[in-house]
């Protein structure tokens, strides 16, 4: 999957793409075609960075109730002749996954979608969990044919089955045509359920990896075979070092933290570090300055691991280095620093965003630590990135700082974040949002009697209107 294009942050599409608040308010104002064209863009070409954590579906679903949007875009991207060529789920995930809030919310055009698209469909089984949850029994037991049909009926087409029947995230249907009484149907679900449960026993008695009586050396080059392999084995390495090294092993270690091949150099580092050991530090500063890349990622991550005083100290001494370390030095003050720590942690912060843009990774670190310490001159740097960001979930941690930090976040972002895509970032709208705006009250009350809203957010909405909320 290509990273999406995203559309500045001051137009229609660019707001929904980003889950706004504003998206919404502003797409119930535009004229109807214009809010549906953006909006079907969106659902059809999922313009989230991080598909499987960023929310999106149930927000674009209750813009489909709010502007009564047909389905027929949505109907033509599921059945196109692309859903044979591209079967990667991510391709239709989130329309199925929209689909799906729609039938909860009573849209019967919805529910019969995802039904005929879960017969007919490449991405099958996300379309099944969809129905898992919202269909009824005799609708799930209309499936059974169909969807068995995909697997023929030797040996392969039996073991694919029993993989899809252990690895189906939602078990309610096969658990229904399990008992079908078609027997057919019902023998083959069984079988398949008991070969996946005898695949989970299989795979539990053939553990790999380190084994009790390992050396030091032997854990060190399992490392670096994983390295050669492509597959970073240094964290579970450093681990088993843990269970196999004695004090006896020191001067080993702290060697191969100097200069061993990398695999066993990157466990060193990791190993030492969790151990708050006194020469650490100074190992992770030489591994920058000397490492390969894959030795430098684990020394930046092995520090910002560490949280005695003294890795703090040394991060006040390295946060204006211009480089991975100084970088990750600004993060630990952000997260374990002090007040005496606010000029570093907004240097960082607004070094972050002039050189990486509001996308950086390093933000999420950087934002909550300016929310912590309440560093009050990041509001204008926290709201650039509030508004600019692709990420739903850097924009709430945005949101969260500066509900600390921003003395107008009442009255300004908290009132559109009532809208926002994320639950959480709803859930802190709840909270701080000023009730003066009758936009707010109104907004509350609908959270509060919308089935689909997290329990969370109607939690706080509820410390709001509640019986013994204070009078909005």
């Amino acid at each position: 999957m290509f990273d999406p294009v995203i559309a500045p942050s001051g137009t229609l599409l660019g707001l929904l793409q980003r889950g706004r608040g504003d998206g919404t308010l502003h797409a119930l104002t535009a004229p109807r075609a214009e809010a549906l064209a953006a909006l079907n863009q969106c659902v059809l070409s999922d313009p989230r960075h991080d598909w499987q954590v960023e929310n999106r579906s149930l927000y674009y679903a209750r813009l489909y109730l709010d502007l009564s949007g047909e389905l027929d875009a949505i109907e033509a991207h599921l059945f196109d002749a692309e859903d044979i060529l591209d079967s990667d789920e991510s391709r239709t995930g989130l329309a199925l996954a929209v689909l799906g809030h729609l039938a909860s919310y009573g849209r019967r055009d919805a529910l019969d979608l995802l039904r005929r698209y879960a017969a007919e469909g490449s991405n099958w089984a996300w379309a099944l969990d969809e129905l898992a949850l919202r269909d009824d029994d005799a609708g799930l037991r209309a499936l059974a044919v169909p969807v068995l049909a995909r697997f023929p009926a030797d040996a392969q087409g039996e073991a694919e089955l029993a993989v899809a029947v252990r690895d189906a995230f939602e078990p309610r249907p096969w658990r229904l045509w399990a008992e079908d009484p078609r027997e057919a149907i019902a023998t083959r679900v069984r079988a398949a359920q008991e070969t996946g449960c005898f695949d989970r026993w299989q795979r539990q008695m053939r553990p790999s990896g380190p084994r009790p009586g390992w050396s030091v050396r032997a854990v060190f080059e399992w490392a670096q075979q994983g390295l050669e392999r492509g597959a970073a084995l240094h964290v579970p390495a450093a681990r088993c070092l843990s269970a196999v090294a004695g004090p006896e092993d020191r001067a080993e270690i702290v060697q191969a933290a100097k200069d061993g091949s990398d695999g066993a150099r990157c466990t060193a580092l990791r190993y030492l570090a969790d151990g708050n050991d006194s020469d650490a530090l100074d190992l992770i500063d030489n591994a920058v300055a000397t490492g390969t890349a894959v030795v430098v990622e684990a020394a930046v991550d092995a520090f910002e691991r560490m949280r005695g005083v003294a890795a703090v100290d040394r991060a006040r001494g390295w946060a204006q280095r211009p480089d991975a370390l100084g970088a990750a030095a600004g993060r630990m003050l952000a997260c374990r620093g002090t007040a005496r720590d606010s000029d570093l942690v907004l240097g960082a912060l607004r070094e972050a965003v002039r050189t990486e843009g509001p996308d950086a990774p390093t933000l999420w670190t950087l934002t909550d630590g300016a929310g912590r310490l309440g560093i009050a001159c990041a509001a204008p740097v926290l709201r650039h990135v509030y508004r600019e960001t692709a990420s739903s979930h850097l924009r709430g941690r945005a949101a969260r700082a500066l509900a600390a930090t921003d003395p107008s976040f009442a009255t300004g972002f908290a009132v559109e974040c009532l809208w926002d895509c994320e639950e959480t970032t709803r859930e802190l709208a709840a909270r701080h949002a000023e009730t003066g705006d009758a936009r707010v009250v109104e907004r509350l009350r609908r959270l509060a009697a919308d089935p689909a809203e997290e329990d969370e957010v109607q939690t706080a909405v509820r410390s709001r209107i509640g019986p013994d909320a204070p009078a909005v």
